[in-house]
Parts: structure tokens; sequence; C-alpha cells
């Protein structure tokens, strides 16, 4: 965690940034411009470091550093109250843990509000949230549809409630689990939305024919060589009958769908009658 910044000092960014007034000498040809357009993900977090993480590699960090989609940090520990800068105070009532204080995060969050649509239909504000509605790829749809989204994330035991109240944050969760802060949950939501703009993937076929595409998991694959350890490619899928192929993948999908996710496979015929 870093303790560096100072609420006057630009945020620190990933991928391609605009050019901007700053305290210090850059090497502006050492970073990649910014396009206004790109899609944005702007984080509030007390584990600035944390970022880009695993997004800055592989597919999701080759499209940052094309500028194909832009990351903001925001390090909130620089808007904490009083010498120590604090971020939490006691739970009101009593109990164990910390909650951040919804003036500190006000004060964060009015800043990151900054180049961003009001409408939250166009731009998300997200708290990580283990009570929080479940992520799935229907949401990542929706996210990879606005123009970029903010998201928060906690620690210790939470959020005043009050701040997620006036400010009509959205609670999402990854699963029924509790993780020591926001950050990791940011970054797989912010990878499953990333892969799905235009030009991420490169073959936008893939983002239609995997898991939950069309609300079943996503059936077997297989690639040379065409046999190993005394296991074979299953027949029809060299025989080259596409129409043959597909109907087995579909039905290898209800299949796994409905042993493994009866949850979903239920949906799958209500969708169907």
């Amino acid at each position: 965690m870093s303790d560096e910044n100072t609420p006057d000092a630009p945020t620190k960014s990933h991928g391609r940034i605009s050019i901007r007034a700053s305290l210090q000498p850059r090497d502006l040809m050492a970073e990649p411009l910014h396009v206004k357009s790109a899609w944005r993900a702007k984080i509030i977090t007390l584990m600035p470091d944390a970022f880009p993480g695993i997004l800055g590699q592989s597919l999701t960090g080759k499209a940052l550093d094309l500028g194909l989609w832009a990351l903001e940090i925001l390090n909130l520990r620089p808007y904490g109250v009083g010498k120590h800068l604090n971020v939490d105070d006691t739970p009101s009532g009593g109990g164990a843990g910390m909650v951040l204080r919804a003036d500190v995060l006000d004060a964060a969050l009015t800043d990151a509000a900054a180049g961003t649509r009001p409408d939250r239909l166009r731009w998300p504000l997200i708290y990580l949230s283990p009570r929080g509605k479940p992520f799935n790829q229907a949401m990542a749809r929706r996210f990879a549809a606005c123009d970029g989204l903010t998201l928060l994330c906690g620690r210790f035991e939470g959020v005043d409630q009050r701040l997620l109240d006036h400010h009509e944050i959205e609670e999402v969760s990854l699963g029924d689990f509790v993780m020591t802060g926001g950050e990791i949950a940011a970054m797989a939501l912010i990878d499953a939305t990333v892969r799905l703009l235009p030009k991420v993937l490169g073959n936008e076929a893939s983002t239609v024919e995997e898991s939950f595409s069309d609300g079943l998991l996503e059936h077997p694959q297989y690639t040379r060589p065409a046999e190993w350890n005394g296991l074979t490619i299953p027949e029809v899928l060299t025989s080259g009958n596409h129409g043959a192929i597909a109907k087995w993948r579909q039905a290898q999908s209800e299949a796994i769908t409905k042993l493994r996710r009866p949850d979903l496979w239920q949906a799958h015929l209500r969708r169907k009658s």
C-alpha cells in the first residue's frame, strides 16, 4: 500500500493515458497515449500497487497497451483524515473490525466521477461485496456495453451504508465466500468484461461459443495429437461434418450443464418452454 500520493496528485494510470500537467518531469515517449473513446475502468483502492496485476498480461494487457481500454487507479489513502490519514473507524453499535468512512469514500468518489457520465446505465458505480448480486456473463456483457465503470474495492468489515445509499452504488459479488479485500474480485470482473470489448480477443466467435454465452456450460474441447495416452479425439470432430459437430457439441453442453449445474439447466429449460 502506497502513501506517497496526495489528494492533489494525479491518479496512477495504466494503458494509454492523456498528456497532462505534472509536478515532476515525465518521459512522455515511454507512456502510451490515451485513446479518449476507450472503455475505462476506474478503481478506488487502498492497494494501488496491486494493479494492473494480471490485467497487464496476455490479451487484456495487450489491449491495454493498444488503448482498447484504459485503467485508472485512485489511491484511497490520501483522502484519509487526521495525522495518520485514517480511512476507517470502529463500527457503530460495537463489533469486531473497522468500517470504511463515508466522508473519506465520498471525497474519493467525487474525484473519480470526473470525466464520467452521471447515468448509471452508461457508467455503473460498483462496490465489490459478498452480499451483492452474483456476477455472471450477462452482467459482464452489460458492463462491456457501457462507456466504463467505477469499482470500489472494500477492506476490513465493509463500507458505511450511508455512502452506498447516497451514491446508489450497485453491489456485486463473485460468490458465496469472503475475501480480504475487493482488489482480486475487481480484476476478475474487469477481465471478464474487457475480453468482450471489440478487437480484444481477435476472434469474436470465441465469446459466442464459450460457457454461459447461451446459458449452458461449454462442450469439451480437443486438439492435436490425435491420440494421446491411448485416448483419441471423438470421431465426429474429425469427420468434417459441421452439422453433426454442432449437434454433438450442443448435446455435450446440455449433458454437462445438467450434471454439474442443475440451476443453469433448469433456467435453460424455462427459457425453452
